[in-house]
């Protein structure tokens, strides 16, 4: 139950647009399967650990309000940041640009690293399993099978979405300039609203 439970809410949870599903979108628009096959791997080791911490640090980050609010201004920052660059790489790719285009795994690290609302996602979601007793992760074994259901859940949407994509530029059979920005675009609006949500917070 452990394994369909954080399988079932890390697919569902990562439907929500962020920088790296939408990345992976633009790997499936630029016909690059491969790449995006490395950018789910990394993802999901990132997610292994982001959820393993957040197990770990439950009670202690649920506990801290100040430390939750703040995730809204960095996933913000992050979100106005890779949004530029998208929008940037897509209009004049630079050598380092292509360079991290196409190192899927480094690239899914990176991301993975800066995907700040993953731990209080998963602190909330783990609350919410224990307190309706559908969950148990007293045990390795218990704890590590809820651990691989988040990142195969992870995995599994990401190379869907990229091979989604990919189908998308086969039915249009065309790659236009306006198709590769969408994601850049998605980015910069997430962050506008992320950081006006901060700051509303933050005015309270």
């Amino acid at each position: 139950m452990n394994f369909f439970f954080s399988f079932f809410f890390s697919f569902t949870g990562s439907l929500t647009p962020g920088t790296i599903n939408l990345s992976a979108v633009q790997l499936g628009l630029d016909k690059k399967p491969q790449i995006a096959w490395r950018l789910a791997t990394a993802a999901a080791f990132m997610e292994y650990i982001y959820a393993w911490l957040a197990v770990t640090f439950e009670n202690y980050i649920s506990s801290s309000p100040v430390v939750v609010k703040n995730f809204q201004l960095i996933a913000a920052l992050v979100m106005l940041t890779l949004g530029t660059l998208t929008l940037r790489a897509a209009a004049k790719p630079s050598a380092f640009t292509k360079q991290f285009s196409n190192s899927g795994f480094r690239r899914g690290l990176v991301l993975g690293i800066l995907n700040p609302l993953s731990m209080p996602f998963w602190i909330g979601v783990i609350a919410y399993l224990k307190s309706m007793h559908w969950i148990k992760l007293d045990s390795p074994l218990q704890l590590h099978s809820f651990l691989a259901g988040v990142s195969m859940g992870v995995f599994t949407l990401l190379v869907s979405v990229a091979y989604l994509a990919n189908k998308v530029v086969g039915l249009i059979q065309r790659r236009s300039e306006l198709l590769k920005k969408i994601p850049g675009f998605i980015m910069l609006a997430l962050g506008i609203f992320a950081l006006l949500k901060w700051l509303w917070s933050f005015s309270r």
